[in-house]
């Protein structure tokens, strides 16, 4: 993505070198398309990246013991300990997984039971 950029950078600026030879109105129209562009970079890659890391940084920071959470890689639990960094799940009786915070995706309303609905189904079976 880098050498994308390197790439279209110097495109245009090298473009726009040999427009001040032809004349300023070229000049003029490479420096809006060089603006077009990073507006479109703005808007539609980095803003929207920055808003969904923000959301999940305050998901993290507002964890506590006992919510009932999912992980990314689809498992839920029951925040039973948080450190720094990780966290504990019970996601069975008696069955705690240590896991990284960042994994976290999701924390379900309190009123919301999926662990106790899930270990039902199991013993159902």
């Amino acid at each position: 993505m880098r050498q994308f950029l390197t790439i279209i950078f110097l495109s245009i600026f090298g473009s726009i070198a040999f427009a001040q030879e032809a004349g300023g109105d070229a000049v003029f129209s490479q420096v809006i398309l060089l603006v077009g562009f990073v507006l479109i970079f703005y808007f539609l890659f980095w803003r929207p990246q920055s808003k969904k890391a923000k959301q999940h940084r305050e998901l993290l920071g507002g964890l506590k013991v006992n919510d009932e959470v999912l992980t990314a890689s689809g498992i839920v639990g029951v925040i039973k300990k948080i450190d720094d960094q990780f966290i504990e799940i019970e996601i069975a009786k008696n069955i705690e997984v240590k896991m990284q915070k960042a994994v976290v995706q999701l924390v379900y309303p309190s009123s919301s039971s999926h662990v106790a609905s899930n270990e039902t189904s199991v013993k159902s079976k």
